[in-house]
């Protein structure tokens, strides 16, 4: 097993001005389960490719361990890759797929089989091993692909999202089964996706890229509760952080009726009299008062468990978010209409502050 280190690692792809890896510094550690996650053409797939050699760096250095693999081909840098669309031979039995990088390597018949039963043990493909991938499932051909991979024993594994052809409730249950895999395994794995779900809910650490660019890298909580930018506080979170940019009046954010203290701290780092306000859709409550937010609903997502009311700004209150709205999250079975006027309000405690035109993060 082996840690990773990207060193300035920069891609453009030929024929195009736009760099879609911009200098790029990760430390993942030895054993470490870490996911890129970003929107489409942040340069996740791109790094990731980069790492298991099937693109090539432009400038900055690739190790694994202590070793520069920068220059090395795919097939000497020990790495797994497990692709979105399974890449599965369709002739081939499951045991076949299994085992068919071993047998290429030269592995004895009887080590390859070994292998390929241990694997498949991990995985509950034992009474699987002589179909062919026409007649399993996707979960199943996943699982295949994933078995693929662990019988080299790599001493990296890079998947690019592989879950994101399966249903809604198999991409629940695998994504479980792969974090816990991975776990017992223990081999080091870059794990890419566009779902910030997936993200949160298997990394050891989460990786955040946008316009190629990394903007921060930590654990799912920390990302969560810290987010180090705007772009970060709004992409991490279902729904989103609101985000909004209201005047800054005798030291306090007016958000309609509602004045939150901004520290002193932050005040000095502001370019003029507007700050970015970022508010969990949790961290709101419903209230009577006046010195509150006013919105009015313009849409209501029950969901059982809980709810979401969707809003826009009632008329007067002079402040404006990056969506265009307001989350509010409700408690179950809260009755709202849509067109109905709700007032929501925060502790300043709840607040974090950017900067309105950087979306920098700003601390007190």
């Amino acid at each position: 097993m082996a840690g990773i280190h990207l060193d300035d690692v920069t891609h453009r792809y030929q024929g195009s001005d736009a760099v879609a890896v911009d200098t790029l510094n990760l430390d993942i550690a030895d054993g470490e389960f870490l996911v890129l996650v970003g929107p489409s053409g942040c340069g996740k797939s791109t790094t990731l490719r980069m790492l298991a050699g099937l693109e090539s760096v432009e400038q900055g250095h690739i190790y694994i361990g202590d070793k520069d693999v920068t220059d090395l081909p795919p097939t000497k840098r020990d790495v797994a890759m497990v692709f979105q669309n399974y890449a599965l031979y369709p002739n081939m039995t499951v045991a076949e797929n299994m085992g068919f990088a071993l047998r290429n390597a030269g592995v004895p018949k009887s080590e390859r089989k070994a292998k390929v039963a241990e694997a498949a043990r991990m995985l509950d493909l034992e009474q699987l091993l002589h179909r062919k991938p026409a007649r399993l499932s996707g979960g199943q051909r996943q699982r295949v692909a994933m078995g693929r991979a662990i019988v080299r024993h790599p001493k990296v594994f890079c998947m690019d999202e592989p879950l994101s052809n399966l249903d809604a409730k198999l991409r629940v249950s695998t994504r479980s089964q792969i974090a816990a895999l991975q776990r017992r395994l223990g081999v080091t794995t870059m794990y890419v996706t566009h779902d910030q779900v997936e993200a949160m809910t298997m990394g050891d650490r989460v990786a955040v890229l946008n316009g190629g660019k990394l903007q921060q890298a930590d654990t799912p909580r920390a990302l969560y509760d810290d987010p180090g930018n705007a772009f970060v506080a709004e992409f991490i979170g279902s729904p989103a952080m609101n985000l909004i940019t209201v005047p800054v009046v005798g030291g306090e954010a007016e958000l309609g009726g509602l004045r939150l203290a901004i520290p002193r701290a932050v005040r000095t780092q502001l370019s003029f009299d507007a700050v970015m306000v970022g508010i969990r859709p949790e961290a709101l409550e419903l209230v009577t008062e006046e010195e509150s937010i006013a919105m009015r609903v313009t849409l209501h997502e029950e969901l059982g468990s809980e709810g979401f009311a969707y809003g826009v700004a009632v008329n007067g209150d002079r402040w404006t978010t990056k969506t265009g709205q307001i989350v509010v999250r409700l408690g179950a079975r809260v009755p709202v209409a849509v067109g109905e006027t709700l007032r929501v309000r925060t502790a300043s405690r709840e607040v974090l502050f950017f900067d309105s035109l950087t979306g920098a993060r700003l601390r007190g």
